[in-house]
C-alpha cells in the first residue's frame, strides 16, 4: 500500500488545475528522450469506472488526459438513474474488495474513504431458494462464522463442517491467484511463469464450479448459496470454470459494502479527483472513430471533429470498440464475423421503480428459481424467457435516505435473461416479463401491493442495452469461459497497433468493479512503461494535495487487504 496520502475530496469543490509535466533526459536514448519530451495526451473512451480509474493514475503520473463520454453524465454502466426525487443505480450494486479501488485513490494522494461514505452489510444478502411444493429457503449471508455456519447446519451438519474448509481452500488460492490476477497475461509463456504454475494444483480450470463445490457440500441449495455469483459473470455454475469459487470466498472474506448513494458515487469521487488533477472531462461527446497513420494512433473524432491524441484508453464495450472504432484491418484475426461468434454473457431486464412506503426487504435478495438448471439453460441454451425466472432485488433506501423520499422506497429489480442473439421481441416481452417480475416479488418475497404503490418506473431491456454501445447488449461482456479467458480475452494494449490500449470488464481478468479496477491499474502501468515514466502505483511517494475537509468516518484499508 502507498503512505497514507493528506488530501481529501469533495466533488462540489473541486477546480482544474494545470498540470506540471516533467521531463528527463537521459544520454544515449534519444527515442526515449523524444518521447518523453512530446506531451503524449491521452485521450480516455468511456467514463465507466475503468476509464476513470486509469484516467486517475495517468493524470497523476504526469500525463494530459482528456476523457470522453458519450452521454450527459458521467459513470458509464455506473452512473445514477433519476427519477423525481427517487435515485437508482443503472448497473452494479454490490461494492466489494473496496482495498483495489482505495490502492487507486492512495496512490493519488486521496482516501477512498474520506471521498465516499462506505457501509458494511450485514446481512450481506438473502437468499431465497424457491422449492417445488414447499415454502421457499432462506438464508441470510453473513460474515458472522457462527451465524453463519448455525444456518447451514439447519441445512445439513456436514456441510456446516464443510464450510471452514471451503474458506480456508479459497483463501490460499486467492493468494496464489493474486500475482495473476494484477499482471498482464499476453501469451502462453505468460502462463508458464512462476506465479502462474504455482496456481495449477489449486485451479482446475476444466472442472466446472457447481462440480467443484461438489466436493465440499451435500445439499444443492448451499452449493447454489456458493456458486450462483458465477452470474456476476454472465454465466451458468454448471459452465462457469472452478477457478471463480473465489467469488463467494471474497463475499465472506472481504464483505459487501453501500457507498452512500449508491456505486455512482464511487464514480462521481473518481471524477472529481479526475478534475482536481486537471483531466478534461467532456461528456455529450461520442467517440466515432480512432484515427491511424499506418498502425500508430494520431487522434479520435469526436462528433464529426478529429482531436489529436497520442493514446486511446477504450473502456467502452471492448468488442463492440473493436468493430466500430478500429479498422478491420488493423484488427488482425479479430475480424466482424469472429468477434459476433465469440461467446458472449447474459443480458439484463430491469426496473427501476419509486414506490409509496417502505419495503421489507434487506439490501440485497436474490431469488433463486425453483427450475434453477432450466432456467439457466433457457438464458445460454435456448435463448427464452422462463415461467420462473430467478431475479434480484436491491432496496437500498431502507440504509440510504438519500436515495428516496422520507417514507418511500428506491427499489431495483433485475431478471437475467438471453442476450440480443436470441430473437426475442422485447416490445411485446417486456410487459410480460414485467407482470411476471412484480408477481413473484409479491407472491414469494411478500411485497405486499407492489404494483400499486408504483410512483415512478424506468425500465431497460436487453435491445436497450445494445442501443448503449453494448455488443449483444451482454451486460456482463464477453463470457468467462477458459477460451476466452487470460491471453485469449482482448489485451490491455491492442495488439497490431500502437497507442491504443483497453480497460473495463472485456478485458484481462475479467467483469466485476475490484478486477475492473485492476485491468486499470495494469492498463496505467503498461503505458507508462512505454513512455519511459514511473507510474505513480509505483513511485515512492505521494503527490501533495490540499486537505478538504470531510466527516466520511476513517477504515483501515491495510487490514481489508489481502496479505
Amino acid at each position: 500500500m502507498a503512505p497514507e496520502p493528506n488530501r481529501w475530496c469533495s466533488w462540489d469543490s473541486f477546480q482544474p488545475r494545470v498540470l506540471l509535466i516533467v521531463t528527463h533526459r537521459r544520454s544515449g536514448r534519444s527515442r526515449l528522450d523524444m518521447i518523453q519530451n512530446r506531451q503524449n495526451t491521452v485521450a480516455v473512451v468511456g467514463s465507466g469506472p475503468g476509464g476513470l480509474a486509469a484516467a486517475m493514475l495517468l493524470a497523476a503520473s504526469g500525463l494530459p488526459v482528456t476523457l470522453y463520454e458519450a452521454r450527459s453524465v458521467i459513470g458509464g454502466r455506473t452512473r445514477r438513474i433519476s427519477s423525481g426525487d427517487f435515485h437508482f443505480d443503472c448497473g452494479p450494486t454490490f461494492f466489494m474488495m473496496p482495498y483495489v479501488l482505495e490502492e487507486i485513490f492512495s496512490a493519488c494522494g486521496y482516501r477512498l474513504d474520506q471521498c465516499v461514505e462506505l457501509q458494511r452489510l450485514d446481512p450481506m444478502y438473502r437468499l431465497v431458494f424457491g422449492r417445488s411444493g414447499q415454502s421457499p429457503l432462506t438464508i441470510d449471508t453473513t460474515q458472522d462464522l457462527d451465524r453463519m455456519t448455525a444456518q447451514l447446519d439447519a441445512i445439513d451438519p456436514f456441510d456446516s463442517a464443510a464450510f471452514e474448509r471451503f474458506m480456508r481452500d479459497n483463501r490460499r488460492k486467492l493468494r496464489l491467484m493474486t500475482p495473476i490476477l494484477r499482471k498482464p497475461i499476453r501469451s502462453f509463456f505468460d502462463l508458464i511463469s512462476r506465479d502462474a504454475m504455482k496456481c495449477g494444483p489449486v485451479l482446475k480450470p476444466h472442472q466446472s464450479l457447481y462440480t467443484y463445490l461438489k466436493g465440499y457440500f451435500r445439499d444443492p441449495h448451499v452449493r447454489l448459496a456458493l456458486s450462483f455469483q458465477s452470474k456476476y459473470l454472465g454465466m451458468s455454475p454448471y459452465e462457469c470454470p472452478s477457478l471463480f469459487s473465489i467469488l463467494p470466498f471474497i463475499e465472506y472474506e472481504y464483505g459487501i459494502w453501500h457507498p452512500t448513494g449508491g456505486c455512482n458515487a464511487l464514480t462521481n469521487a473518481m471524477a472529481a479527483c479526475c478534475r482536481a488533477m486537471g483531466v478534461e472531462i467532456i461528456t455529450d461527446a461520442p467517440v466515432e472513430k480512432l484515427a491511424f497513420d499506418g498502425n500508430r494512433l494520431t487522434g479520435v473524432q469526436v462528433r464529426g471533429e478529429m482531436r489529436q491524441h497520442d493514446h486511446a484508453v477504450i473502456n467502452a464495450d471492448a468488442t463492440w470498440a473493436l468493430k466500430n472504432l478500429i479498422p478491420e484491418t488493423l484488427r488482425g484475426r479479430e475480424t466482424d464475423d469472429a468477434i459476433d461468434r465469440k461467446r458472449y454473457s447474459c443480458s439484463t431486464f430491469m426496473l427501476y421503480l419509486g414506490l409509496d412506503g417502505e419495503v421489507d426487504l434487506p439490501h440485497h435478495t436474490i431469488y433463486v428459481s425453483s427450475r434453477y438448471e432450466e432456467n439457466l439453460r433457457d438464458i445460454t441454451e435456448r435463448g427464452r424467457l422462463s415461467d420462473d425466472p430467478s431475479f434480484y432485488i436491491c432496496n437500498p433506501s431502507r440504509l440510504d435516505p438519500t436515495l428516496a423520499p422520507p417514507g418511500k422506497s428506491a427499489l431495483y429489480l433485475l431478471v437475467p435473461t438471453p442476450n440480443t442473439k436470441a430473437t426475442i421481441d422485447w416490445s411485446q416481452a417486456a410487459p410480460q416479463l414485467r407482470r411476471t417480475a412484480l408477481d413473484h416479488a409479491e407472491r414469494i418475497l411478500g411485497v405486499d401491493g407492489l404494483s400499486r404503490r408504483i410512483v415512478t418506473e424506468e425500465i431497460i431491456t436487453p435491445d436497450d442495452w445494445r442501443a448503449e454501445r453494448i455488443n449483444h447488449g451482454a451486460t456482463f461482456n464477453l463470457a468467462h469461459n477458459l477460451t476466452q479467458m487470460l491471453h485469449r480475452r482482448p489485451q490491455h494494449k491492442m495488439r497490431g497497433t500502437e497507442g491504443v490500449w483497453f480497460v473495463g470488464g472485456g478485458t484481462h481478468p475479467g467483469s466485476g468493479l475490484p478486477v475492473i479496477f485492476l485491468s486499470s491499474q495494469t492498463t496505467a502501468r503498461l503505458l507508462c512503461t512505454e513512455l519511459g515514466r514511473t507510474c505513480v502505483l509505483d513511485q515512492s511517494s505521494v503527490p501533495a494535495r490540499e486537505p478538504i475537509e470531510s466527516h466520511a468516518p476513517h477504515l483501515d484499508f491495510d487490514a481489508l487487504a489481502l496479505s
